[in-house]
């Protein structure tokens, strides 16, 4: 065979391949405590390295469960080359529209072990995949998610790092500086009503004590949940103030972290 019809023919395959590529998703059954999950995985198999594995991104939804948004942040990952898994929060993949029904269900979790430990199970199946290079895994969290994910490097999970998005501020543990792994990112809505000024000066003083790795980036204009583009819906249907869609914002925290990955991961 001639060199020129062998370079015609390796780039016919790579135009081959490059066609076939496209994100895989899976429901994932598993179990935290006898209660039954199911998650959300998504993946480009072409993407992944041979022999290594990807980057892994566990991904916590907003208070609402385990909807759209939270899986399409986990299909926008898969495209970039990352293995990610959208965990259950709250079993059988409920999801709920109901602010009142979400406040329940979230409630349950605060202050509470079961926050990190449910997040845990979830990274477990992340990892369980064999897809992902475990000493490069992230996870990432929307509103209560945001929280989420701040509990489980608190409890000393092994996380390259954390990215809260406009997620409530997790008091820190007086153990976790020892425990933490991860370094943090913090994506916040510059006038989120629900985030008061001295949460957020108690937050910083404990990462500065601490000795955290930590970043904390503030959106102007951006409230409660700006990362969600039906956030403004879900606001009027439940009579919420304080919560609204910014595209600016969204787009500028995920290049942040994007950035962030970059970081961790050198990818």
């Amino acid at each position: 065979m001639s060199i020129r019809i062998l370079l015609s023919f390796l780039c016919a395959a790579g135009v081959t391949a490059a066609v076939q590529a496209k994100v895989i998703t899976k429901s994932v059954s598993y179990e935290q405590a006898g209660v039954k999950l199911e998650g959300y995985l998504a993946y480009d198999d072409v993407k992944i390295p041979a022999g290594r594995g990807a980057p892994g991104v566990l991904v916590v939804p907003e208070w609402w469960g385990l909807n759209d948004h939270a899986k399409g942040k986990a299909e926008q990952l898969a495209k970039l080359g990352y293995v990610a898994f959208a965990a259950d929060m709250y079993g059988g993949g409920l999801v709920t529209t109901d602010s009142k029904k979400a406040g329940e269900l979230a409630g349950q979790f605060y202050g509470k072990p079961l926050m990190a430990e449910r997040a845990q199970a979830g990274l477990d199946q992340l990892l369980a995949t064999g897809l992902v290079d475990p000493s490069r895994v992230a996870a990432i969290g929307f509103c209560f998610g945001g929280s989420t994910v701040q509990a489980l490097a608190y409890s000393g999970a092994p996380l390259a790092g954390i990215v809260s998005f406009h997620g409530g501020l997790i008091p820190v543990p007086a153990d976790a500086a020892a425990k933490t792994k991860a370094k943090i990112l913090i994506c916040h809505g510059a006038i989120d009503p629900f985030i008061p000024k001295d949460a957020i000066d108690a937050f910083s003083k404990s990462m500065n004590e601490g000795k955290f790795d930590y970043q904390f980036i503030s959106y102007a204009g951006a409230v409660h949940a700006f990362t969600n583009p039906k956030a403004d819906e879900l606001a009027a249907a439940n009579n919420l103030k304080g919560i609204g869609y910014n595209a600016a914002a969204d787009q500028r925290s995920w290049s942040h972290m994007l950035g962030f990955f970059h970081e961790i991961f050198g990818h």
